[in-house]
């Protein structure tokens, strides 16, 4: 209801004229005129403000066991102060019951559990995707460098960009840093490689070794997961078919010929690290005796084994030109000079992957062509560039 305003002239000092009543009783007013800040309207009850909360908290299911308390102290001070909202509180207080019970249906079922898994995962760099070995995949971007967030896993069988051989764990404890990592993780995965790829002739020459590991965030939530693969070192390049050769995809003779060879290619892989045999002769005259010592506990395994579907003749033919290099990397260990040391290394380093080795290779079904060598004897597949790919 409107109050229609007074009519007449007005005066100063107040929003009403002077009227006969109020000469009647001189300057005084028979009443209080409205004043400043009150107003002649009737003015609606505010709304409650815990109860606004309640329904907000309610309706986003968030923090519930607080929405359902402001939802009940709201109601009692509706009920109190005659504020409006009595509504908005009783909706909270529904919605935060349906809230807890969702709640404590997620951790009955187990859904914490899938949860804080999830979050595990997306700590490790958004990596939701989990690789095992023997296992390939595509790097979005196409490229083994760099932070990984997510990978194509594909066929072996087909072009893919790197085939995972293996996987550890590092200790627990504080984040020990990206190079004290990258170097357990270099270390390890260079000597895990020929436990999966045990013909090195069957690895290419432009093939490495790659690994995922932890970053200092994903560190926080628990990884310790460091995934070792191979990878072709030409960005561009990519693998075609498996590297895989162990137990699990060889035949009897294959693998025992193989282990054979692990003995020697071990020797062969502590050549000393340094620039030429003249900067550490004694230490080249050290590596050659190990050599020496492999070359007799390889041929010992071989002849152990009786050969099967016409392997018999090539491999003694392969035992004899491992026995000449035998006692040519002998005499490298027992060289006085640079100029002998290189004759006899040369020698045997020729009759160790010679016709001999090819035409066991081939009766065998193995990989029949040798692979190149750097300066300590590694095979292609070897090295220790730092090649690795952090997740």
């Amino acid at each position: 209801m409107s109050i229609p305003p007074p009519s007449g002239p007005q005066q100063p000092g107040g929003p009403y004229p002077q009227g006969p009543y109020q000469q009647q009783y001189g300057n005084g007013l028979p009443y209080q005129p409205w004043g400043q800040g009150y107003s002649p309207y009737n003015r609606p009850a505010p709304y409650n403000g815990l109860a606004i909360a309640a329904l907000v908290l309610g309706i986003l299911c968030f923090l519930p066991a607080i929405g359902l308390v402001l939802g009940l102290i709201a109601l009692a001070q509706i009920k109190k102060r005659g504020e409006r909202g009595r509504g908005l509180a009783v909706g909270g207080i529904v919605m935060s019951t349906i809230g807890l019970a969702l709640l404590a249906a997620f951790f009955a079922t187990g859904g914490a559990h899938d949860f804080w898994q999830g979050v595990q995962d997306g700590a490790r760099g958004g990596v939701a995707f989990s690789l095992k070995k023997g296992e390939c995949f595509d790097a979005p971007g196409g490229s083994l460098a760099g932070e990984a967030y997510d990978v194509d896993k594909v066929s072996c069988s087909g072009k893919h960009q790197a085939e995972v051989f293996a996987e550890f764990r590092l200790p627990s404890g504080r984040y020990p840093g990206d190079d004290a990592i990258s170097k357990v993780a270099d270390e390890k995965c260079y000597a895990l490689q020929s436990a999966y790829a045990m013909d090195f002739w069957a690895v290419p020459d432009d093939v490495d070794v790659y690994y995922f590991t932890p970053t200092r965030d994903s560190w926080r939530f628990g990884d310790r997961e460091v995934t070792c693969m191979f990878g072709n070192t030409d960005e561009k390049g990519t693998l075609t078919g498996s590297l895989r050769r162990d137990a699990t995809t060889l035949t009897g003779d294959q693998l025992t010929y193989l282990q054979a060879d692990t003995v020697l290619y071990d020797a062969l892989s502590t050549a000393p690290d340094t620039e030429s045999v003249e900067d550490d002769l004694p230490g080249h005259r050290k590596w050659a005796a190990r050599v020496s010592t492999a070359l007799a506990d390889q041929t010992r395994q071989l002849r152990a084994r009786t050969w099967q579907d016409g392997a018999g003749q090539p491999v003694a033919a392969q035992i004899e030109a491992l026995e000449q290099a035998r006692d040519e990397w002998r005499k490298a260990a027992d060289a006085t000079d640079i100029d002998a040391f290189y004759t006899h290394c040369d020698r045997g380093a020729t009759l160790l992957e010679g016709r001999a080795a090819v035409t066991a290779r081939k009766a065998l079904g193995l990989a029949t062509t040798p692979p190149s060598h750097d300066a300590e004897g590694n095979g292609g597949s070897g090295g220790g560039a730092e090649t690795g790919e952090r997740v």
